[in-house]
């Protein structure tokens, strides 16, 4: 808002003086024959000079609101966007980790004799030159440098080791009442569901859906698990199970009255 500080006269001329701004504004001319006209001419000015500068206060504060809360809409985008590169970041990180199958290159800058490639066993172990057996099971790459790092630090004489993943294909074993039974290899995690339907799906006439079972060697011990598909093909269940690397999924045939 403009300070209007006082009302001078110049030359016949009425004055509004702006201090602050340094400024003098035309309100009146004198009218002699009318000098109380001048004044309100010049009251009148002044109150509509004042009143303009609260309007464009108004208005600039009206501005100076909308682009505040722009600039909170768009940290707020800001953040959501960074939350969800953290949760992106976060998952590619899972889907990285090894498991059993994988093959691994281990390339140790400083020792290039121990430099090996190694296929991750089925009970989740590899083995190298310096320090024997140890699972990487879990780990990502970058985990695994670190851990191979931390156990092979006095014997190295640069702690520099790198990981990288030659293949993460792993098999799974499809039998029984399906159309095209046999070894399947996935490089991504698979359910019991979708293994067979890699094996060409179910044998309608034969598959006893009920009494499907997966057959897993765990820890030198061969385990079975009765999976109902049936209740699962119909919406009833929506567990899914997923498959290890070796897994055998039996589909077995319904009993039949010769």
């Amino acid at each position: 808002m403009n300070s209007i500080n006082k009302l001078t006269r110049e030359n016949g001329q009425y004055l509004a003086v702006d201090i602050h701004a340094g400024k003098k504004i035309l309100v009146a001319q004198k009218l002699f024959a009318l000098p109380g006209l001048v004044i309100t001419i010049a009251l009148f000015s002044l109150l509509a000079s004042g009143c303009k500068s609260s309007d464009s206060t108004q208005n600039l504060a009206e501005i100076r609101e909308s682009i505040s809360k722009q600039g909170s809409t768009e940290s707020t985008n800001i953040s959501a966007a960074n939350t969800n590169i953290s949760d992106a970041s976060t998952n590619i990180s899972k889907a990285l980790t090894l498991h059993e199958g994988d093959v691994v290159r281990i390339s140790f800058l400083g020792a290039p004799s121990y430099n090996t490639v190694q296929t991750i066993r089925r009970d989740g172990r590899i083995t190298l030159q310096p320090i024997g057996e140890m699972s990487p099971v879990g780990m990502t790459p970058a985990e695994l440098e670190k851990e191979i790092i931390r156990l092979c630090g006095p014997q190295l004489v640069s702690k520099e080791v790198i990981v990288s993943v030659e293949s993460s294909a792993f098999p799974v074993f499809v039998t029984g009442a399906v159309m095209g039974p046999g070894k399947i290899m996935t490089d991504r995690p698979i359910s019991v569901l979708q293994s067979i339907m890699q094996a060409g799906g179910f044998n309608y006439t034969s598959a006893n859906l009920k009494t499907v079972r997966v057959i897993r060697e765990e820890n030198g011990k061969i385990k079975n698990y009765r999976l109902n598909l049936k209740e699962v093909m119909q919406g009833k269940k929506h567990d899914s199970f997923q498959l290890k690397p070796a897994d055998i999924v039996y589909v077995p045939a319904k009993f039949t009255w010769f």
